[in-house]
């Protein structure tokens, strides 16, 4: 399964670009590893598909269907970073990109970076004076909106963190009425 974690910090958060060109994601690694792993979630078609694997002596291993002229990925010297390089790039690249180390037989993902490729970026508006007006204050009725549900990535193991819970604590419960029905039963053998 996937797992965020902090140690894996990725930038820059966010990635707005004109179609054709190219763009470069860092991610800094605080740990030891033998390779990082970039995947790109895609919104529209809802999972995750494996872009590209890097490993420490420099071997790369592309996932399927990927074209190797458009992805390369570029170690630090010191292995404290990894940069993926996207190129030659179509609104059909835009998503989140992840880059992702193995840890213990998990895969711990870093913060993620959006990116969005349009045809046409828009066009810079100049800055206009602070006006005074009042700022509107959302009342008790109306809830603050939200850029929709919370993504996979929290959600499932958050879910599946609830089920184990529940499923000890039906277990420990279980055991312990097992426990006092077999003490019950001694004491009134006697």
């Amino acid at each position: 399964g996937f797992y965020t974690t902090l140690l894996l910090t990725q930038t820059p958060g966010y990635i707005l670009t004109q179609t054709n060109n190219k763009t470069e994601i860092l991610c800094e690694l605080e740990q030891e590893r033998t390779g990082v792993y970039w995947y790109r979630w895609s919104q529209q078609r809802q999972h995750f598909e494996f872009l590209v694997f890097s490993n420490t002596l420099g071997k790369t291993t592309y996932g399927p269907n990927v074209r190797q002229d458009k992805f390369s990925v570029h170690e630090a010297r010191s292995y404290s970073s990894s940069s993926l390089h996207i190129s030659h790039l179509h609104p059909s690249d835009s998503g989140t990109y992840y880059c992702s180390v193995s840890q213990s037989s998990q895969l711990l993902l870093g913060t993620g970076t959006q990116l969005r490729v349009v045809d046409a970026l828009p066009p810079k508006t100049t800055q206009t004076p602070v006006s005074k007006k009042p700022v509107p204050r959302i009342t008790k009725g109306k809830a603050a909106s939200r850029e929709g549900p919370c993504s996979p990535l929290v959600w499932i193991p958050l879910a599946a963190g609830v089920l184990l819970l529940l499923l000890s604590l039906v277990l420990t419960a279980y055991r312990l009425y097992r426990l006092r029905r077999r003490l019950w039963l001694r004491i009134h053998r006697q």
